[in-house]
């Protein structure tokens, strides 16, 4: 084939190959004759016919008769295929496509893949690698060996022992034990693609060869189960985290204040539209600062909602401690007031942040795919979780906390302001929440709703893990998210809710403390 001249072709050629005449006659060749034309070019090992040929495969290559002109077509310019600088083109001039069948085109494929393999550039090699992964034929395995013998990238290395392992598994004519010794090569090299092309190779293979191809298959179908299990772990931890955000500033409230905040939901959801209004701001008057707007409104969201959580500890909550079901239906409606305001004011539609560059896109780390937005949501809630834990065992403030959520009547008689400790709480748990809204920006719809979908889950987390106990909402978290995702591919996403939340039941029963129970004086009694 055409890439074989890459490799059987002395270097003496490309110094003797007057490219410019070869393009130039192009113009009026039939196709057997550009099919010369281009195993010249491709013979030639220049680079600076890689434009001409990719553009003669693409029908963007046209020939004027009259001037005897080969031009590349470039949206309505007209390019020098060799300079790649625009050309003069008369008024009169009359281009005509030059046309091109499949067959030419799988030849200029391959070429160019000859070509790109012995580039300088890995990212190069790789691409091309990867063609011939595509497009194996056995007249390639001479070039792929003296790439395979050059070759330095390991992952370019490994493409390409994949491409030859492919062309040999296929490969009628070569003996078993090379076919047999092509499939572990194979298996090993060729990723997710692997379990495919083995597949498809097993019903041609003679029955010697199948055993082998099945073993193989068998292999890769336990390792990828293996993958899967810890991407759902993966997947289970990213939604954690987000459960851990939600619940986290729940767990504060609920444990120093016993108070049952159905309206912590909305913390969340006002922290999500502080963010749209800090974005729109800064995409009007500060356009260069929007890659850091969900940086600025981090401390914006956590301000506003700890400041309107504070307004309604000291507007309705500090009126109604000991009745926990007066509290109950003052917080619940409380939510339905901030829901239809915030509907009033921005409609009932989904709002819109734009993700920053650093939190778009995705990776794979040993066969697990990761989105940027959910690793860094893991990291925001592990950073968030760790700040609380010092902020409660070393301030004044923590210690206050604590103090009363061990034993109220005795911190109050020691004589630390109870009032303000429940209204500081409070606030700092509406503030978290805040940030917690901020980081669902980048992964959940930001409508009036938004809280609602993350209430029950945090009651559920804070119960498990234990009232009041940090560590435990952190294990709650995690646990509950992990659970739900390798529930969900066996019961659904709605069943296996139900399942984690009957689960929950029969775990409280046994103990209703959660987790991990806080120990004290008023605990205990």
């Amino acid at each position: 084939m055409v890439a074989l001249l890459l490799f059987f072709a002395p270097a003496a050629h490309a110094e003797d190959t007057d490219v410019a005449a070869e393009i130039a006659a192009m113009g009026d060749a039939n196709l057997r004759e550009l099919t010369a034309i281009v195993e010249t070019l491709a013979a030639s090992g220049d680079p600076v016919v890689v434009p001409t040929l990719e553009a003669l495969a693409g029908g963007d290559l046209y020939f004027d008769e009259a001037s005897g002109t080969v031009a590349i077509k470039r949206g309505r310019d007209w390019l020098d295929p060799l300079a790649g600088t625009e050309l003069a083109v008369p008024e009169d001039a009359d281009f005509s496509k030059i046309r091109v069948n499949n067959g030419l085109r799988r030849d200029i494929a391959a070429a160019l893949s000859g070509m790109t393999l012995m580039s300088d550039n890995p990212a190069t090699r790789l691409s091309a690698a990867q063609s011939f992964l595509a497009n194996p034929d056995p007249a390639n395995l001479p070039l792929l060996d003296e790439a395979i013998a050059a070759e330095t990238d390991t992952n370019v290395l490994s493409a390409i022992q994949a491409a030859r392992a492919v062309i040999m598994l296929r490969d009628a004519e070569a003996s078993l034990e090379d076919r047999q010794a092509a499939v572990p090569v194979l298996a090993r090299n060729a990723g997710r693609s692997a379990i495919t092309i083995l597949t498809a190779s097993l019903a041609e293979a003679p029955p010697e060869l199948q055993a082998t191809i099945q073993s193989a298959i068998a292999g890769l179908e336990q390792e990828r189960a293996v993958w899967a299990a810890l991407q759902n772990v993966w997947f289970g931890l990213s939604l954690g985290s987000v459960l851990l955000l939600a619940a986290i500033g729940l767990a504060i409230t609920f444990g120093v204040m016993g108070v049952i905040n159905m309206a912590h939901g909305e913390m969340v959801m006002l922290g999500a539209y502080t963010t749209v209004v800090v974005q729109l701001f800064i995409r009007q008057n500060f356009p260069g600062l929007l890659d850091y707007s969900l940086l600025i409104a981090l401390p914006s969201a956590f301000l506003f909602t700890g400041a309107i959580g504070i307004a309604i500890e000291r507007g309705v909550i500090r009126w109604l401690y000991g009745r926990p079901l007066e509290t109950l239906l003052a917080t619940w409606g409380l939510s339905l007031i901030l829901q239809q305001s915030v509907r009033s004011i921005f409609g009932p539609t989904n709002q819109m942040v734009i993700a920053p560059t650093w939190m778009s896109g995705s990776t794979e780390f040993f066969g697990l795919a990761i989105t940027y937005s959910r690793f860094w949501i893991v990291i925001f809630a592990l950073i968030v979780f760790f700040m609380l834990l010092l902020v409660l065992n070393r301030t004044p403030l923590g210690l206050q906390m604590r103090a009363v959520t061990q034993n109220r009547r005795m911190a109050s008689a020691m004589g630390i302001r109870t009032p303000f400790v429940d209204a500081m709480t409070f606030g700092l748990g509406s503030g978290i929440a805040g940030l917690a809204g901020v980081a669902l920006t980048q992964i959940d719809n930001i409508s009036p709703n938004l809280g609602q979908n993350y209430i029950i889950d945090s009651f559920m987390v804070v119960v498990f893990g234990g009232v009041g106990n940090l560590w435990g909402t952190l294990v709650g978290a995690l646990t509950l998210g992990v659970a739900n995702k390798f529930l969900e591919p066996y019961a659904g996403a709605v069943l296996g809710k139900i399942l984690i939340l009957v689960l929950i039941i029969l775990f409280i029963q046994r103990r209703p403390r959660g987790l991990f129970a806080l120990k004290g004086r008023a605990v205990e009694q």
